[in-house]
């Protein structure tokens, strides 16, 4: 499927520095962090790669000098995040470097479950795409990554084995996480009218302020979709959206109609890391949209955002 509103990432980070190590943190947002040092966060949304390619190969001939930036392991990522408070890291497959191969992310949660759990991408016109669910499932994978076009299909509706997936999802507490953008947002609805005991994280605001607008018939789209309870929003990838640089107030009014349509215990905040990194953009800014700059969210709320919610889908 065309994707209109498509945006390289890696255009992001070749724009700017990436920022991956803990140095690279301000002193005063070392202050924030110690300021609110009590608030657990999850990081509901994150990329790792490892340019060891001779155990985690990369897809389509590429070479590590593909890779941007050319490492971004757990301990990268870590060093990022935990001295912001955050204890917890949903991993996401990248496509774009290992395709289908997920061992990456799925080594990194056997190595330590109680802090990592992970979103995979499998073949939707695959052979047996609910036996590789069951497979992941065991490796601590809790959601599959889908976008337009898997199972080789226009939409979805015609894929025999998207609809097998979302109906095996809740039999054994794996989420669908849909990549989409904001036209997409009708095949989603359709999937959760057929299949409404499937957990549903929808990325990044469905791409809603990608070029720059918030889209108000977009954004009632999405709001919309809380009519299913089993369906949330990842409140995330704030470079990518609206101005694209902090403080990122722009997104506001945004957050302000999904949280009153879903309320804060079906959002959740996420870094998309390591793409949140790519200057004038930091962690900490991410962080501080939702702990420091909206007024209308109560502390119960920002809990529930920044931790709460990924924990109940993620890890319970």
């Amino acid at each position: 499927m065309q994707n209109t509103h498509h945006f390289d990432r890696r255009q992001f980070l070749q724009a700017g520095t990436v920022a991956v190590a803990a140095a690279s943190i301000s002193s005063g947002l070392f202050a924030e962090e110690k300021k609110n040092k009590k608030q657990e966060i999850i990081d509901a949304h994150s990329h790792i790669w490892t340019d060891d390619i001779a155990h985690h190969p990369l897809q389509n001939g590429q070479t590590v000098e593909d890779l941007k930036p050319r490492t971004f392991t757990p301990e990268e990522l870590m060093a990022v995040a935990s001295p912001h408070g955050v204890t917890k890291v949903v991993l996401i497959q990248h496509n774009v470097y290992h395709g289908k191969d997920n061992s990456y992310i799925t080594d990194t949660i056997q190595k330590e479950p109680k802090k990592y759990s992970g979103v995979a991408c499998i073949d939707a016109a695959g052979k047996s795409p609910t036996k590789e669910m069951d497979r992941l499932r065991k490796l601590g994978i809790r959601g599959l990554r889908i976008r337009p076009g898997d199972g080789n299909v226009k939409k979805w509706r015609d894929s025999p084995g998207m609809h097998a997936m979302w109906k095996h999802g809740p039999k054994i507490g794996i989420a669908m996480c849909p990549l989409i953008n904001p036209e997409d947002l009708l095949e989603v609805n359709h999937f959760c009218e057929k299949y409404p005991d499937t957990t549903v994280v929808i990325d990044h605001f469905a791409r809603i302020g990608i070029n720059g607008e918030i889209d108000s018939k977009d954004l009632k789209r999405l709001a919309d979709l809380a009519k299913f309870p089993n369906t949330y929003v990842k409140v995330s990838a704030y470079y990518a959206l609206g101005k694209k640089q902090p403080p990122h107030d722009e997104l506001t009014p945004m957050i302000r109609v999904l949280y009153d349509a879903y309320g804060a215990n079906r959002l959740m905040w996420a870094s998309d890391c390591p793409y949140q990194l790519t200057s004038p953009n930091t962690y900490g800014d991410s962080i501080a949209l939702i702990q420091n700059r909206i007024d209308f969210l109560s502390a119960a709320d920002k809990d529930a955002i920044l931790r709460k919610t990924a924990e109940t889908v993620f890890f319970s």
